[in-house]
């Protein structure tokens, strides 16, 4: 996917997470569809969700070592990875705002997929260990 800057190509999205906390698994996978572009030296991913409670945009960047998800809408979130680091984020529900913190465990790219598995906290409570994994392929 070699595109010149600031070039869009829409994009079908798999994203797949698993959740693993206290032995229990969850998994929650949604396909949908976005657009993919690159911005000097970062790829950046964005696609949109509609949920019950409203829609909510997602965009993922990608810039060397860091991955960093923005959401807004229904739900507003950032977080920030890096691999074998502790980074701080926050999560705003009605009710405030929840901080976060991400130890990222690994972190894999290649063309068209991103993987990012990282134990997570919320307000300073283990959320669990997180396995996500987004597909991404020119429509």
């Amino acid at each position: 996917m070699s595109l010149r800057p600031a070039e869009q190509m829409p994009v079908k999205i798999k994203i797949k997470t698993e959740i693993h906390q206290d032995g229990n698994k969850e998994t929650f996978e949604f396909i949908t569809f976005g657009r993919y572009y690159q911005k000097g030296e970062s790829s950046f991913l964005q696609y949109e969700e509609v949920l019950e409670d409203g829609r909510i945009n997602t965009t993922v960047k990608i810039s060397g070592q860091e991955v960093l998800i923005l959401r807004s809408g229904a739900v507003k979130m950032r977080m920030r990875f890096q691999e074998q680091k502790t980074l701080a984020g926050t999560y705003e529900t009605p009710y405030g705002v929840l901080q976060t913190s991400a130890s990222t465990k690994r972190i894999y790219k290649n063309t068209g997929f991103l993987e990012i598995v990282y134990d997570l906290q919320m307000q300073g409570q283990d959320a669990g260990t997180y396995h996500m994994t987004i597909r991404y392929e020119e429509e």
